[in-house]
This record gives structure tokens, C-alpha cells and sequence, in this order.
């Protein structure tokens, strides 16, 4: 069966075909500048052929329209018609309390993650005007929503509950829910198959370190703890997040800056993390060349993020009662060594010991073991594929009619 999938932004729509349950990938690709001009979209088949289509899509649904046309296409196309689609599973970010697995998209859901746009206003309205395109184009296919919540919905309440007046809780769900869960879930599994163990024999620590950056302490097969909160602001330092901080700096900063709650909100969101610590980099690329060329600043900035990132394996491995695996995820995750070598300095206590030329090795896309023989824990670069865990939900819901 062919079965799409589609993770809709607010500026782009990134898309793939598999054929299931042979676990193929067809074709994959990515509109951008969806809503902006001079849009491009990149088309890949087979992982090899490129193609690249120029024109503006003022709407997700004219962009969707020519993803639709390059997919059945006689050169660029990977089926002759739409109808082919048995299923389309679109991610969303935001799931609340109520759904912990994937679900058939219906009236009802559709509602459910509008209400949730107040939880996540930068992901949940673009993921339901993805929706809204794809259910409109391939109106006879399945259409599945995927949370990044719901691997995340496992937390025991001592982990999400905050320290706050819990009728909060009670009124208007403040709570952790943790974000990045489809990365964290197939990253996790896959660490156990490396391990040659099932998931639920073993405990996982995965990081997810890209632009986002989230930890998950994976106890048995099941999230037990995350980094990120209420929203994806809580945690790590982020390219442009603040990540943890004390809740006093915020009042007492727009006290002395005049800053109304808007304007604040924008700051940590999108002008502090690497961003605020270096005052012009985001790119842990440009981070890295900085500091070699001497700034301190960048320096000052790679070693904030490891040490952080460092205590959280440290405490994760403290709350599950030790780890038998940490894997790296993500854009920095799968191609910085440095940040990898970093992050596992002083962790020895824990068996955890690196394998140096090992992991300078390891780049790009690249599924590898970059621990020391002698090491107790493993150390694992995972390349995430968040695209064949909404395939594989998505065939599990067809066959289950």
C-alpha cells in the first residue's frame, strides 16, 4: 500500500511516499516558502534524483497542489494517480492529554488540535492548514494525525506536574508535555535493536539536538522524564530559546526594558539561546568556526549548551537507576563531533567513555556505534526518520479499519 506523510510548518511543507510494509521510501521532498514569495520546492526520488520546481504558493493548498503534480508526474511522479494514497499522516506537534496514540482524523480531532493552537501557535495552526490542503486533494485516503505528544504521554505525574497551585493543573492544564516524541520513539527503538535487546529490557537517554533541542530518559521501552515543558521553551539551550531559566529574570526584565508579556515571549522564543549567548549565530556551524577563529563569545556558547546537556544525562541516568544507551539525534546531533565529545566529557563514572576517532568519523545521515569498547554504556548516532513512524501508524490504523 502507498501511504504519504506530511509535516506541515508555517513556511514549508516537507512530504514523503512509502510503500508499505516493505518499508520503502519512494519519494521525499520539501516545499518552501509557502506564503512567501519565490517558493522552491525540492524533489527526491529514490533518495537520489533531485528535482527542483520554482513558484510562488501563496497557501499550503497551492503548494500541496504541486507536490501533487511532481508525484504523478511521467518523469518526477512515483504513482500514476492520487487514488493510489490508501493513507496520509500528518504530524502535530501539539496533542494535549488527549490523545496518546495516533488517530484518524475527524471532525472531532480537528477541533481538539485547533484548541490546542493556544499550546503550540507557532506548529498546531500550520499542521491543520496541512491538514486541511491534503483532506481537500486526496479526499478518499485515511488521513491519520500523529502527535509528538503522544510518545511523551507516559510521564508519570510527579514528572509533569509543576510546582504551582495545582488547581492551574486542574483549570487549564498547566503541565509538562514534552515535544520532539516521534524522534525520541524511533530513536529509542532503535538504540534497543542495536543493543541486540527489546525496548522493554533496556533504559535509552536520547537527544534530539537541533535547532530544537530536547532530551527524553527512555525507562524500559517508555518515556519516564523530558526536557522540554508546557511548551518547547523549557530545557535545553536552544538555537533560539533561553531553555531553563530562573522565572524572577522575566519580571525584573520587563520592569527595566518596559517589555509588555508579547514582547517578552518573542525574546525567549526566538532572540536568546545561541542566539542571545553569541549576539549572531544560530548555525552551530558558524558557532563552531567562531570560536576556532577566537571569539569567545561562540566558545562561551558550545560550552553552555554541552554542560547543559551533559546534566541531563547525568540526572536521567540518576532517575531511572542507570543507562544502557545514549543516542544523538538531529542536525547536530548526526554531524557535530564536537558537540558529541562535549557533551560526554567527565561521564566515565557512568561507563560512559568515547571512542574518539570513532565518533570524528561519524557524519551525516550516518547510523554508527561511537562508544569504546570498554565502554559500559553505549554511545550510538541514530539519524531519526519521524516519516516511518507515521507510515508505520498509519498502515497499523488501515489494517485495523
Amino acid at each position: 500500500m502507498k501511504i504519504m506523510t506530511l509535516n506541515s510548518g508555517s513556511s514549508s511543507l516537507k512530504y514523503s511516499v512509502w510503500d508499505m510494509p516493505a518499508r520503502t521510501q519512494l519519494c521525499s521532498g520539501v516545499a518552501e516558502r509557502v506564503t512567501i514569495a519565490n517558493g522552491l520546492i525540492e524533489h527526491r526520488v529514490g533518495g537520489k534524483v533531485k528535482i527542483v520546481t520554482r513558484r510562488d504558493f501563496p497557501t499550503h493548498e497551492a503548494a500541496f497542489t504541486s507536490i501533487v503534480e511532481l508525484l504523478t508526474d511521467d518523469v518526477s511522479g512515483v504513482i500514476d494517480d492520487m487514488s493510489e494514497i490508501r493513507g496520509v499522516g500528518h504530524r502535530v506537534v501539539h496533542g494535549g492529554e488527549g490523545f496518546a496514540r495516533s488517530v484518524r482524523i475527524d471532525d472531532q480531532v480537528v477541533k481538539a488540535i485547533e484548541e490546542f493552537c493556544a499550546l503550540a501557535p507557532l506548529h498546531n495552526p500550520a499542521n491543520l492548514a496541512g491538514i486541511r490542503a491534503a483532506m481537500k486533494l486526496v479526499p478518499n485516503a485515511m488521513h491519520v494525525a500523529v502527535f509528538d505528544t503522544a510518545f511523551l504521554s507516559t510521564l508519570p505525574p510527579h514528572v509533569y506536574i509543576y510546582g504551582l497551585p495545582y488547581e492551574w493543573y486542574e483549570k487549564y492544564r498547566i503541565r509538562k508535555y514534552g515535544f520532539h516524541g516521534t524522534s525520541h520513539l524511533y530513536v529509542a527503538r532503535r538504540a534497543a535493536a542495536l543493543l541486540n535487546r527489546r525496548p522493554s529490557d533496556v533504559n535509552v537517554i536520547t537527544l534530539h539536538v537541533g535547532n530544537g533541542v530536547s532530551v527524553t530518559a527512555v525507562k524500559k521501552g517508555l518515556a519516564y522524564d523530558h526536557s522540554m515543558g508546557f511548551t518547547p521553551l523549557e530545557g535545553a539551550v536552544m538555537g533560539t530559546r533561553c531553555g531553563d531559566i530562573d522565572p524572577a529574570i522575566v519580571f525584573r526584565v520587563m520592569q527595566k526594558e518596559n517589555l509588555n508579556p508579547t514582547q517578552m515571549e518573542d525574546i525567549l522564543n526566538k532572540k536568546s539561546g545561541l542566539l542571545g549567548i553569541t549576539g549572531k549565530y544560530v548555525d552551530r556551524r558558524d558557532i563552531i568556526q567562531a570560536a576556532k577563529a577566537g571569539d569567545d563569545r561562540a566558545s562561551l556558547a558550545i560550552e553552555i549548551e554541552c554542560h547543559r546537556l551533559r546534566k541531563y544525562i547525568g540526572a536521567y541516568s540518576a532517575a531511572m537507576g542507570g543507562v544502557d544507551a545514549v543516542a544523538f539525534t538531529a542536525g547536530v546531533g548526526e554531524n557535530s563531533p564536537l558537540h558529541r565529545a562535549k557533551i560526554c566529557e567527565n561521564l566515565e563514572f557512568l561507563g560512559i567513555v568515547l571512542d574518539h576517532e570513532k565518533n570524528e568519523s561519524v557524519l551525516g545521515g550516518v547510523e554508527a556505534e561511537v562508544s569504546a569498547a570498554r565502554s559500559r554504556c553505549k554511545v550510538f548516532v541514530i539519524p531519526t526518520n519521524e516519516e516511518l513512524i507515521i507510515a508505520e501508524d498509519v498502515k497499523a490504523l488501515l489494517e485495523r479499519g
